[in-house]
């Protein structure tokens, strides 16, 4: 009888082992640890062979890029550079412009100043600039948080003439914040006036001294007409990429710390547009609106790429794309592909041979 007893017991025992699945006995924490190039030495590389990623598919995206003018790619697979291409006699060390896709980086900025506490972006923005930086009445204008430029819903009108134009003149009432969101660059040009007026810092200082020093990029800002761009070259790009995959952490140093401020800006903030968070778009939600329309278009605004994917995308296709659930980030740089503000046709196409590859 003992004899029975003891087979019984190790006959459950066998099948308990037999049908445990392996998930649950992996230890906890097995993200794929985040590789971080040193400022001074040389970024690491990984070998798409080891990866097995497909050959044939990274070919034919590399033969696109071509004829696609452009001039800069760089695939990082957790940290490490996957695949780095250059075009149209670019070398790695050429300063190339953000456009657009810098508007993700001065969300980060807003952060990082709210989070240093010189400013919270729930109070009215007049509170850091001119009063009659706008032409509405007082109480129009005091209306206009902070907030309100990060998510472009501050119901001032891009109907206007020249929607970079900065000047009062320009900056005309429509409606009540909140209550329609619209691509609006001179608004959003404000912010970097916002943080030169908290910080007592030119707003190439502030930049250089909160992240470009601590995360190992080159790069500046540059006045273009009315608006602020960013150079750089492409590997300082990959590494704000990077950044933002490591959640505003660059390895042991918080950048930025406030993680809700950073959920805030790589997720849906208002229902206006859901594809958009702070300065940052956003694939994989229900519907999203392009600049200069008011049209909402139902799906993601890139179809081919995983729904995680969030993005800093400027014009002729200067993109930064983040997609945490593979551990990549992908950047462009280069001349216009298609004649839009924000490419986002060019975007999905890129993920239509990106997607192969994986």
């Amino acid at each position: 009888m003992r004899s029975y007893l003891k087979q019984l017991v190790t006959l459950v025992t066998l099948i308990l082992l037999t049908n445990c699945d392996p998930k649950d006995d992996a230890p906890e924490g097995n993200d794929p640890v985040i590789y971080f190039p040193p400022a001074t030495t040389s970024w690491e590389t990984v070998n798409t062979a080891e990866l097995a990623w497909n050959e044939e598919a990274i070919a034919t995206l590399s033969e696109y890029l071509a004829t696609t003018n452009t001039k800069a790619f760089i695939l990082l697979k957790d940290g490490k550079i996957a695949i780095e291409e250059y075009f149209q006699d670019t070398s790695p060390t050429d300063n190339l412009p953000w456009f657009s896709a810098a508007k993700t980086f001065t969300a980060l900025l807003t952060g990082i100043a709210e989070e240093e506490g010189l400013l919270s972006i729930r109070e009215a923005s007049n509170n850091h600039l001119d009063l009659a930086w706008t032409s509405l009445t007082l109480e129009q204008e005091s209306s206009i948080q902070i907030i309100n430029h990060l998510t472009m819903t501050t119901g001032l009108d891009d109907r206007v003439a020249d929607p970079n134009c900065t000047d009062p003149d320009c900056l005309k009432f429509l409606t009540t914040p909140n209550n329609r969101w619209a691509y609006h660059n001179g608004p959003y040009t404000k912010l970097g006036d916002v943080i030169a007026s908290v910080s007592g810092e030119s707003y190439n200082n502030f930049t250089a001294n909160r992240v470009l020093d601590k995360v190992g990029m080159q790069g500046t800002w540059l006045k273009f007409g009315f608006n602020n761009i960013f150079v750089s070259n492409a590997r300082s790009m990959a590494r704000f990429g990077l950044l933002l995959l490591n959640k505003g952490t660059w390895q042991d140093d918080p950048i930025l710390s406030n993680d809700a401020y950073f959920s805030a800006m790589t997720n849906s903030t208002q229902s206006l547009n859901p594809a958009y968070g702070y300065l940052t778009w956003l694939n994989g939600k229900s519907s999203f609106k392009i600049p200069g329309l008011q049209t909402s278009f139902n799906g993601s605004i890139t179809p081919n790429a995983p729904p995680d994917m969030f993005a800093a995308m400027g014009r002729n296709g200067q993109l930064i794309n983040v997609v945490p659930s593979l551990g990549v980030v992908m950047i462009r740089m280069g001349d216009n592909p298609q004649n839009d503000l924000v490419p986002f046709t060019y975007q999905d196409e890129l993920w239509k041979r990106l997607i192969d590859i994986f």
